[in-house]
């Protein structure tokens, strides 16, 4: 994250331009994660936990960013009662609550606060979702034998079926509904809200949100501006991305500080370093709030900062993805 700040810093030093710094900070979990499923099973495990955990951290730094750099003046008044009720939710996940619902709610009112309150309601996202219980009520082993006794206790033969219904005894009602009260438990709350919002997010909001930031319009643009903030974010993804990733992990593999996880070697950490300068979602995201707001020429450096976006994050996607197809083993046929 240090890298691409500092190649752009480099290139565009001056005021306003210097304000969209953090645009090729984050790496877009998605669209990277989208190149290597591309390439299927050629692609080990450690690759795609390592640019997973690298996206998240990615994402997580860069909303930290927005907190301290691109918040409103703050109301400490309501800021503080949503952090009360932060720590309602992550008390009630200690103390086993498990309904989705009152954590949706919880949450709906923690994101009000914050976009009253002045910082922006990205942070209260990441912080509730810490908040949510990732271990379920009832382990799954547990669950098995239960399931097995009320099982047992089912018996089929006494169900009255005819040609339009099927009547069930009230002892066998009850214990359905227990299995069903057993199953529900032993699904953690945050794997069930994530299942459930997976779709919504993929096929609904983030092509929407693409669609709503993604308009450029290239007849504002001159020629001459392209060697300041398209270059600086295009350089800021494609070479300060690949770098800083690679550098540092290399640095501390040679160190000894940490080990190289099995099925990874350096052409194929290469590779996924420089799918972290496809930046796309979170870049155009920074760029707004970079520029979006700034009167006059806002509209320009705006439209400026998305072909630098999108030339990076291209760039860097096929790059990658070229890398990795060269030095991951063929296939058999």
């Amino acid at each position: 994250m240090i890298v691409p700040v500092i190649i752009y810093a480099l290139i565009c030093n001056g005021q306003p331009e210097l304000r969209g710094a953090a645009i090729p900070m984050a790496t877009d979990i998605a669209f990277a994660l989208a190149v290597i499923g591309v390439l299927g099973k050629r692609i080990p495990l450690s690759l795609r936990i390592f640019l997973t955990a690298l996206a998240v951290v990615d994402d997580i730094g860069g909303i930290m960013v927005i907190a301290v750099f691109y918040s409103a003046e703050i109301s400490w008044m309501l800021l503080g009662c949503s952090l009360i009720i932060l720590a309602a939710l992550y008390y009630a996940g200690k103390m086993w609550v498990n309904s989705t619902l009152f954590y949706y709610i919880g949450g709906f009112i923690i994101w009000v606060l914050f976009v009253e309150s002045g910082i922006h309601p990205t942070i209260a996202g990441v912080l509730v979702a810490f908040t949510i219980p990732a271990r379920p009520v009832i382990k799954l082993d547990e669950f098995s034998e239960d399931m097995i006794e009320h099982l047992q206790m089912l018996d089929y033969t006494e169900v009255k079926y005819t040609t339009q219904a099927s009547v069930l005894k009230p002892s066998q009602i009850q214990i359905l509904n227990n299995v069903h009260r057993l199953a529900n438990r032993t699904i953690s709350p945050l794997q069930k809200m994530a299942d459930k919002l997976h779709p919504v997010v993929y096929y609904l909001i983030l092509p929407l949100f693409a669609f709503v930031n993604a308009g450029v319009t290239i007849g504002g643009i001159q020629f001459s501006t392209l060697a300041g903030i398209p270059l600086a974010i295009f350089a800021g993804l494609f070479i300060g991305k690949s770098a800083g990733i690679f550098l540092f992990s290399y640095t501390f593999i040679r160190l000894r500080i940490v080990r190289m996880p099995p099925g990874m070697n350096k052409k194929n950490l290469f590779g996924v370093a420089m799918l972290g300068g496809i930046g796309f979602t979170v870049a155009l995201f920074m760029a707004n709030l970079s520029f979006g707001s700034i009167p006059e020429v806002g509209v320009n450096l705006l439209n400026q900062a998305k072909l630098g976006v999108f030339t990076g994050s291209f760039v860097s996607g096929i790059c990658g993805y070229l890398i990795l197809n060269h030095v991951q083993p063929k296939p058999d046929r």
